[in-house]
């Protein structure tokens, strides 16, 4: 296509391409691998050594009477987790970067619960009491970087950046995924089908977001476990009907990654760069969205929640889109070089799901769609409360800002896959180029409370924390 005859929109997506391919060619990977390896050796292996220690605290009832408990923390990070990114985002992974980056993925999430782990318990010791009698806690990366590093500015550009991702680029992004699934109907129309879409995400979007972060918790606390169950049996029927191609799944999977000549010959499309995107995109883990959902619950101790949230890139990645990946690679699909993200999915479905794959896999993505938008305008609005610090926000101010949320879903419907997804990665980079140095800096106070939960954990109690144990003296909400 010559520059001619370009849209605006192609010349925008051109520039924007080329700071995604430095961002995560150069940047990002080191600074990814670097901090994931180095938090999973200095924790010895946490995610590996305390797993089953996180399964256990999951279903512990919240520390203090009509709060938050873990698991329902756990629902709305995974709200966010647990979306497009599970089905549109492998799809596109693997289409663009061949089965290879399904073992990247792997690689991401294994080193990522450890930088999960030590993000969210950052956000609970340095958690803060909500404006009023009735919020639950509130934290986050902005508040354990104005706290602890005494650093605001760098705590507002933080917290600016999270809005303008999961506000606008993810939400656009996720209701553009499902715009996306649709596609395949006969009936669906690019003059007005995206708008129809659009306007019911909107719709329910806003249903659920102006009952306020208590009504956005309930809410992802009955949909993220129907949902995600209901697709994990669809995907386990799916390969068990091609089990056939499993060995040869596997071999491509591994042949693929290690492919080191086209990884270092042509990084921006290899398996690597798009395992590493995607996986960071789907599980979230260093990238400082997950804390703001961590500070919420009650526990006695913050290991506790950085647990529970390790455990949740676990479901995530380990999980749910190794389903997704099997599901397309098992099928084999003869066409599948001419498909991308959603539509591949459906495709490889229907081999063991028939004419029923097309429609289930549409209300998979929709839900998932759903539960991410509200998942990461919780995100948002925890932020929007920091940057208007401890004065209670106006009502009218959090109506506008909702309304703006709302108006962004619908936009989001109408844009172009690329420029949908180039987006979304660029806005996602930067927060990690901010989160991670942060966490490599504060990461010690995770380390000194693991150390002070497993002496506790040893001695046969229930860990109870105490700032001051591990040297601590900012002044701080809770645990003094």
């Amino acid at each position: 296509m010559s520059s001619e005859t370009k849209t605006l929109s192609d010349i925008i997506n051109d520039y924007l391409n080329l700071v995604s391919n430095a961002l995560y060619g150069y940047i990002l990977i080191a600074l990814l691998i670097g901090a994931g390896l180095y938090f999973f050796i200095r924790s010895r292996a946490l995610p590996l050594r305390m797993f089953r220690e996180a399964l256990r605290v999951v279903s512990e009832p919240p520390h203090e009477k009509d709060e938050v408990s873990s698991f329902r923390a756990l629902m709305v990070s995974t709200a966010s987790r647990v979306g497009v990114g599970n089905i549109a985002g492998v799809g596109t992974a693997i289409a663009l970067g061949d089965a290879g980056a399904v073992f990247w993925m792997w690689v991401i999430a294994t080193l990522g619960g450890a930088s999960a782990f030590v993000e969210s318990t950052l956000a609970q010791i340095y958690k803060k009491r909500g404006h009023t009698k009735d919020d639950h806690s509130i934290g986050g990366p902005a508040y354990y970087i104005q706290i602890a590093l005494k650093q605001r500015w760098l705590a507002v550009i933080f917290a600016i950046a999270l809005i303008l991702t999961y506000m606008g680029g993810f939400n656009m992004l996720a209701a553009f995924n499902v715009v996306e699934a649709f596609s395949q109907y006969s009936w669906f129309q690019s003059s007005w089908t995206p708008y129809a879409l659009g306007a019911l995400l909107a719709l329910a979007m806003a249903i659920s977001i102006f009952g306020g972060t208590r009504r956005l918790t309930k809410v992802a606390g009955v949909l993220v476990p129907i949902m995600a169950i209901l697709y994990l049996i669809a995907g386990l029927i799916v390969i068990a009907f091609n089990y056939q191609n499993i060995p040869s799944m596997f071999s491509h999977i591994f042949s693929s990654a290690f492919d080191f000549r086209a990884i270092f010959g042509g990084f921006a499309g290899s398996a690597m760069m798009h395992g590493i995107k995607r996986g960071l995109y789907s599980n979230e883990a260093g990238v400082g969205s997950a804390p703001n959902a961590a500070a919420t619950a009650s526990v006695s101790h913050p290991v506790k929640q950085g647990l529970v949230q390790m455990l949740s890139v676990f479901i995530d990645t380990m999980v749910i889109c190794t389903i997704t990946a099997f599901v397309v690679l098992s099928a084999q699909l003869p066409d599948g070089d001419t498909l991308t993200g959603a539509p591949l999915v459906a495709q490889a479905m229907s081999t063991a799901l028939g004419g029923f794959a097309l429609p289930f896999t549409s209300f998979a993505l929709l839900l998932f769609g759903f539960t991410t938008i509200i998942g990461n305008f919780y995100y948002a609005e925890v932020n929007l409360r920091f940057l208007v610090g401890k004065r209670q926000t106006p009502i009218w101010a959090l109506q506008i800002f909702r309304s703006i949320a709302a108006i962004l879903v619908f936009g989001g419907a109408l844009l172009e896959f690329s420029l949908a997804w180039n987006i979304g990665d660029i806005l996602m980079g930067l927060m990690a180029l901010i989160n991670l140095p942060v966490i490599l800096i504060l990461g010690q106070k995770a380390f000194d409370a693991a150390e002070d939960y497993a002496k506790q954990r040893l001695e046969g109690k229930d860990p109870i924390f105490h700032s001051a144990d591990i040297g601590i003296t900012d002044k701080l909400d809770y645990w003094q």
